[in-house]
């Protein structure tokens, strides 16, 4: 992941006044450790949820059970779904969710590097679809670099 992503957004945060959290699935909170690595990030990172099982989608970060039941977990209305969640459950300006397949076999039909972010923050609410392509550990690192990507380009 390319580290220099990370401090930007951190310092484009606090010099904005405003606070991040995650809702993570395939990156396993990867996106919120890697803001947490930079100096300072206290005062701009909430904190994360982990919601890896299907189910905890739900009960953690809110996301519509029949919305996961209709349509499975990797879809970016999911996502879209977890970064509201991750706002609203953390009290944070801006939410970041991500679910997808890392590999190395797909899921409910879905192949292996489909990913989907979701962001939400004021007045804004993306969702963005990748292919990702690489073993397991570059198509995390490629979702977790893309998802703070996302929230640079609303924040700098």
């Amino acid at each position: 992941m390319n580290a220099s992503v990370a401090p930007v957004v951190i310092d484009a945060l606090i010099r904005r006044g405003e606070t991040v959290a995650t809702a993570e699935s395939l990156t396993a909170g990867l996106v919120c450790a890697a803001l947490t690595e930079v100096p300072g990030s206290s005062a701009a990172v909430r904190g994360g949820l982990v919601v890896y099982a299907t189910e905890l989608k739900a009960t953690l970060a809110g996301v519509d059970p029949d919305l996961l039941a209709t349509r499975g977990a990797v879809d970016p209305e999911v996502a879209a779904q977890l970064a509201a969640g991750a706002r609203t459950r953390c009290g944070a300006d801006w939410g970041i969710g991500l679910t997808g397949v890392a590999g190395p076999g797909g899921q409910d039909g879905v192949p292996p590097g489909t990913v989907h972010l979701g962001l939400a923050g004021p007045g804004v609410s993306i969702t963005r679809e990748l292919r990702l392509s690489g073993d397991r550990a570059a198509v995390r690192a490629g979702s977790a670099e893309a998802a703070l990507l996302l929230l640079a380009e609303q924040i700098t």
